[in-house]
């Protein structure tokens, strides 16, 4: 549904993105993640149409983003960062507004509005004017007016930027509800947002793509040494340092839970060592209570990669 193939953007000599390739498939939500001034919102700038590109192509619906800007228009949901809002309107007139200026006539456009406003939980608050709501609805309202043309395509940008831990759970329920059958590209600096929303993720720095893959492949690529969490009951700790120097493992920190009488350490390792460290402990006599691999997580995988470009 959306392919780059060299895409390149130039400001005057100011390079915002170079030669990014990648494809996202129908029904696939992939999380488009950088630091800031890395090009992420020129790259969904010119998937949207609002800019073309300097060199290179894009394809959205299998419509080029330059030569069909309008069908591609026709087939994408943009909400950007801060969207604005016509905050002196109730909600449903701001909704027939937007479809009116979508291109939407009677009786489509108020059976689409009842449609979008159910989907998006606030048909409660048709009425209600924009400013008087909460900062979650309206980012909800944002979300309405994204998807009032029922596109094949979401390409959102920081859309739970500024909610509430409450609000933050709501907003990405209802991102997972929208997806479904749609392609849907977010953009977010809350990384444990996109590694519980997201199938795959886009990583760029300096314009340049940097990774792509499941977050699942990006922890086995980004992880040099397995890190082994060891939690073990009725021993030494001079005992089991003396075990795990046999095992040539790293102890990067260790820990004990003195009401618990637990040991607790974090080990590194090149090798696999679980199932030969549990024998030995068992034939000791202590009592293992924890030895699992510890996975980094998406903002850890993230700092690394950008870090090492």
């Amino acid at each position: 549904m959306i392919e780059v193939k060299g895409l390149t953007k130039y400001f005057d000599s100011f390079r915002a993105i170079e030669d990014l390739n990648f494809t996202i498939e129908k029904g696939e939500i992939v999380g488009f993640i950088g630091p800031n001034g890395s090009g992420k919102t020129t790259t969904m700038r010119i998937l949207t149409c609002f800019m073309p590109p300097t060199k290179g192509s894009a394809k959205v619906a299998g419509y080029d983003v330059v030569k069909d800007s309008l069908k591609v228009r026709n087939h994408i949901g943009y909400m950007p960062e801060g969207a604005p809002l016509y905050s002196n309107l109730p909600v449903s007139t701001y909704l027939e507004f937007v479809a009116e200026v979508k291109g939407m006539k009677d009786p489509v456009k108020k059976k689409r509005i009842a449609e979008v406003m159910d989907i998006c939980g606030i048909s409660h608050v048709a009425n209600r004017f924009i400013e008087h709501l909460s900062k979650g609805y309206r980012q909800r309202v944002c979300l309405a007016q994204t998807i009032l043309n029922d596109p094949e395509v979401l390409i959102l940008d920081e859309p739970t930027i500024g909610l509430d831990p409450k609000q933050v759970v709501e907003v990405r329920n209802l991102i997972k509800q929208l997806a479904g059958q749609r392609t849907v590209m977010l953009s977010s600096h809350i990384l444990t947002e996109v590694s519980m929303i997201c199938d795959r993720v886009i990583i760029i720095n300096k314009g340049r793509l940097i990774a792509q893959d499941s977050i699942s492949e990006l922890s086995k690529k980004a992880q040099k040494q397995a890190q082994v969490i060891l939690k073990v009951r009725k021993a030494k700790k001079d005992e089991i340092d003396m075990l795990l120097k046999e095992f040539g493992v790293k102890i990067e920190n260790c820990e004990k839970d003195s009401e618990e009488q637990v040991w607790k350490y974090i080990l590194s390792s090149e090798k696999e060592i679980r199932s030969e460290l549990t024998k030995k402990i068992i034939q000791k006599g202590w009592e293992l209570l924890e030895i699992s691999v510890k996975s980094p997580t998406l903002e850890e995988i993230y700092l690394r990669l950008i870090t090492e470009s």
